[in-house]
């Protein structure tokens, strides 16, 4: 393990972090409120850690996969530990345990909140929350990415322990180039939708804040209410077709600007995706009108908004759907568990997963009636390598030991299975609101201080795809080579 250039690559991130707050501390300063000095501080220090850690005199600056994976692990639990020190020094939250679930779930864009009332907290520690989902919702060691090459270390280790999904691509040859594409992007999609928001008579600071956790997938608001405070058809619709939007892979919208529009569309997961959402937005509904609503489109306006927000892992709400009948509460439920597209701001086991896993059954089943018959797996007409396959069983196997282990740890809290079950689902899915005691108008307040620092971990472990964090503590990783 090259330790000085992991040392010296998380400097340049917590120096990126305190840079990153000074629009929060700029807000503070503007409104006058008592988050101003928390934030100077928390800049200061954070900038003082990474300028300490950048000065290490590494001379080896090359990067392979056991610095990349150190980078990117200690990176999100770097700024997590220090991005909480603005809520801790403010008071916004009763103890640092409860800062730094609230951070960890803005960076993971998990959305989940220990504060029953968000509307009493300074505009600056609002604005902090939401634009954690925005930077952790490309990635922040992504965006570091156009910075290292001027630090002459190579940068394809850190994106391919970065990227969400089973298969890391690159859009250009040079990996800062990709990062470069992939933010041009994301800052347009930024932009449209504040534009959008605006017009349908938000504040301009409101509609920043849900562009933040629409684009990036998270679900902080300024409301207790979420999305629904707004009784705006528009609103929901602008922010609900922006959450689906926002589930795609960003790969696929540099390829529909380069023209290539056929190779869009004939993405499988792409349809994948939008077939799960049109189907699951149906039947819902179709459910919803049979037995709760009035007016079936009040039913399709809300069932289109929570399919979105639960597949895409945003977590905004505009209905009590905790309230909604079981059969659109389980559709929810594994919704939760699929998630979006790989190469996309949302978590969840990712929908390429789930169409590879589909051709695997397929395949089985055909070697039932022809034994000898040799099929491959393929994607986009493109045979998957074995270990690519072996990659995707390994990681939905894990990810169910540790649902169902984690499930049952929480049980031990006293809360009914629905609760524990959803409360595992929304944190590792990295989704933020779940079902029963952390339903959509609920927090995760109630459960312990111990169970709170689980579920921090839990986001993390989803944010990083669960072998990222856990090959961390793989002790031949810390060995130094002789």
């Amino acid at each position: 393990m090259n330790y000085g250039i992991v040392l010296k690559v998380l400097g340049s991130i917590l120096i990126l972090e305190s840079i990153l707050m000074t629009p929060s501390l700029l807000i503070s300063l503007y409104t006058n409120q008592a988050d101003k000095l928390a934030f100077l501080i928390t800049i200061l220090i954070t900038g003082a850690i990474g300028f300490g850690l950048t000065r290490n005199r590494s001379r080896d600056r090359h990067i392979n996969a056991k610095e990349g994976l150190a980078i990117v692990s200690l990176g999100w639990v770097s700024i997590s530990l220090l991005g909480a020190l603005p809520l801790y020094i403010s008071g916004s939250t009763p103890t640092y345990i409860d800062a730094f679930f609230e951070i960890v779930s803005g960076f993971t864009t998990t959305g989940a909140t220990v504060i029953a009332n968000v509307e009493v907290l300074p505009m600056g520690i609002l604005f902090w929350r939401s634009f954690t989902h925005w930077i952790g919702g490309m990635g922040i060691l992504v965006f570091t990415l156009s910075l290292l090459p001027a630090l002459g270390i190579g940068a394809f280790q850190i994106f391919k322990a970065e990227s969400p999904g089973p298969i890391a691509g690159k859009i250009a040859p040079r990996i800062k180039d990709t990062a470069k594409i992939l933010y041009i992007t994301y800052f347009t999609i930024t932009i449209i939708q504040v534009i959008l928001l605006k017009f349908g008579g938000m504040s301009l600071f409101d509609s920043l804040v849900y562009t933040f956790g629409t684009v990036g997938t998270g679900g902080f608001a300024t409301k207790n209410a979420s999305v629904g405070a707004y009784n705006s058809t528009y609103i929901h619709l602008v922010i609900g077709s922006f959450m689906v939007l926002s589930g795609v892979n960003f790969s696929l919208y540099y390829s529909l600007f380069k023209g290539k529009v056929k190779d869009v569309f004939r993405d499988e997961e792409l349809r994948l995706y939008f077939a799960i959402v049109f189907i699951s937005v149906t039947v819902i509904a179709i459910n919803l009108f049979k037995t709760t609503y009035s007016s079936m489109g009040l039913a399709f306006r809300d069932s289109f908004f929570q399919v979105g927000s639960i597949m895409t892992t945003t977590g905004y709400s505009t209905a009590n759907f905790d309230i909604w009948p079981t059969f659109s509460k389980a559709i929810l439920l594994l919704l939760m568990f699929i998630g979006a597209s790989a190469g996309s701001t949302a978590g969840g086991m990712k929908v390429i997963r789930i169409l590879v896993i589909l051709k695997l059954i397929k395949r089985e089943i055909l070697k039932i009636f022809h034994p000898r018959a040799v099929k491959p797996v393929k994607l986009n007409d493109k045979i998957l390598p074995n270990e690519t396959i072996a990659g995707i069983n390994s990681f939905t196997g894990l990810y169910m030991i540790i649902f169902v282990l984690s499930t049952i740890l929480v049980s031990l809290e006293g809360v009914d299975l629905e609760s524990a079950a959803s409360s595992v689902a929304a944190t590792l899915g990295n989704i933020g609101p779940g079902l029963g005691v952390v339903g959509p108008t609920s927090t995760f307040n109630g459960y312990s201080q111990i169970s709170k620092a689980f579920f921090s971990l839990l986001m993390l472990l989803g944010r990083l795809e669960l072998f990222t964090l856990i090959a961390l503590f793989a002790p031949k990783n810390w060995r130094r080579e002789i």
